[in-house]
């Protein structure tokens, strides 16, 4: 009997460490904000779904444009007709990995720094990006925050003239993800 009892023991810890340790979560909150002397623009979203494997580091996240909340309906039309053209462009993507996951303890609660290296596909055009985001952990709960900014022109998006003052040329996208789900659990 104890032969059978260690060896499920060592068979169960194998499969265990097998497992990769995944994160995952619906209801991520994602916002962009523009700012110019004649307008400040300001959108959030907290429908983003996000997979983070902590073994290998690789990531993801995707949000859909039409789930963007504007302060104006007016605003939130054109910017789904107009300029992002959500109906043939209906998510904004990101592909990609933490470069030094060797320096972040999924298990351990505390707060650390990630760099993040990737590919963002917004309007259908794809962009490396770097971002340095922050990992805390709290008693065992995940979350994760990121601040960078995009170039408009970057990614295929027309302003029309009559508006391109009131529109900033660059934008800035907040992440911020509370609550990560573990998978294996």
């Amino acid at each position: 009997m104890k032969k059978i009892l260690l060896l499920f023991l060592l068979v169960s810890s194998f499969c265990f460490s097998l497992s990769a340790q995944k994160y995952f979560v619906r209801d991520g909150k994602i916002s962009f904000y523009s700012d110019t002397p004649i307008e400040k623009i300001e959108a959030q979203n907290n429908s983003a779904t996000s997979v983070i494997d902590a073994e290998t580091g690789k990531m993801e996240f995707a949000v859909l444009i039409k789930a963007f909340q504007f302060e104006k309906a007016l605003m939130q039309e054109h910017f789904n007709e107009n300029y992002m053209e959500s109906s043939q462009f209906p998510k904004a993507k990101f592909k990609g990995e933490i470069t030094n996951l060797e320096e972040i303890d999924f298990r351990n609660d505390g707060t650390y720094a990630a760099d993040i290296n990737g590919e963002l596909t917004i309007h259908g055009v794809t962009q490396e990006v770097t971002v340095t985001g922050i990992f805390v952990v709290t008693d065992g709960q995940l979350n994760a925050k990121a601040n960078f900014k995009i170039l408009v022109a970057d990614y295929g998006i027309k302003i029309p003239a009559v508006v391109r003052e009131n529109i900033a040329k660059e934008v800035e996208i907040i992440v911020a993800i509370d609550n990560y789900q573990e998978l294996n659990r």
